[in-house]
């Protein structure tokens, strides 16, 4: 059984309907310990970061799904569950992430992106489809070609202090990191539930690896 996180910031029924399009055992959990026997973990959200991390530590989540990265058991985080594994947030002050993953959380601006906050076709939120560039020929991306369209919805991206970590990345104005593998962690900003067939071929993917 695949275990979904209800962080209580996500539409987890469409993240678990993505699953069982490819009949794949995924179900919401809201026990901590049922991460213990679970084949594989889903780390979803969408929101505020704050709010976010502060129900995973208060729903008691956080060592157990800790515990599952170390000991190699697959896990997927999907979009704001991309940005609980930094280091640190910077979405409406700054906020400590589970650091798993050494990097930040930061916002399309216009220090950082010049010309998204000037042109009406770069709009913040980065919100809609968009291509990916594959990187690194990650588990998840099998069967997915380079250029692929995903989609979208979010402010604020990953900066992750290793590049080795980089699985895809998409342009927005700048070059951002769109997913990240290392050993058993796969993480995206894009929603796969979200992305039609090449969203449900990603979860086949994952769900093969559990």
């Amino acid at each position: 059984m695949i275990a979904i996180i209800d962080s209580g910031i996500a539409n987890l029924r469409s993240v678990q309907k993505g699953f069982e399009r490819v009949e794949a055992d995924a179900k919401v959990v809201e026990d901590p310990r049922t991460l213990r026997d679970a084949s594989g973990i889903v780390l979803p959200g969408v929101g505020a970061f704050a709010d976010g991390i502060s129900k995973l530590r208060d729903g008691g989540f956080v060592e157990p799904l800790l515990r599952a990265i170390e000991e190699g058991k697959p896990v997927l985080g999907i979009c704001l569950g991309l940005h609980f594994l930094f280091s640190e947030s910077e979405e409406f002050g700054h906020h400590t992430g589970l650091n798993v993953i050494k990097g930040r959380v930061v916002r399309f601006k216009d220090a950082a992106v010049g010309a998204i906050c000037e042109s009406p076709r770069l709009k913040i939120p980065h919100m809609g489809w968009n291509r990916i560039r594959i990187e690194q020929q990650a588990p998840i991306f099998k069967g997915i070609p380079d250029g692929g369209f995903f989609y979208f919805v979010h402010s604020y991206y990953v900066q992750p202090e290793d590049e080795h970590v980089i699985a895809a990345t998409t342009e927005y104005g700048l070059r951002f990191t769109s997913a990240l593998w290392r050993d058993n962690l796969f993480a995206c900003q894009f929603h796969p539930e979200k992305s039609q067939a090449l969203g449900l071929q990603l979860l086949k993917n994952f769900a093969s690896l559990t």
